[in-house]
């Protein structure tokens, strides 16, 4: 399967949640949390477990036409969020 068409889902370990405290999103799990950056923030707020990369590309470009191409960039993020098993696919 094309990478573009699959559809990334947050690992149920994970909430991520804005953190009035922290001033930013977070992913809170059991043995912590970690404070997102607003790129990243921008990207897990897409992942619906409807939205495949292609549409989370889309609607970011959408969103953040001064951004330029962000493809691989979003592609990256969440290959490093996968390996951090942040998200999953399937």
């Amino acid at each position: 399967m094309e990478k573009l068409h699959q559809i990334p889902r947050l690992n149920s370990l994970f909430r991520f949640q804005f953190e009035p405290a922290q001033q930013c999103h977070v992913l809170l799990y059991p043995e912590g949390m970690v404070k997102l950056n607003q790129s990243a923030a921008e990207i897990l707020i897409k992942i619906d477990g409807n939205n495949t990369i292609e549409q989370i590309h889309q609607q970011l470009t959408e969103q953040f036409p001064e951004a330029g191409d962000i493809q691989s960039d979003i592609i990256e993020f969440l290959d490093d969020a996968e390996n951090k098993r942040w998200i999953h696919y399937g």
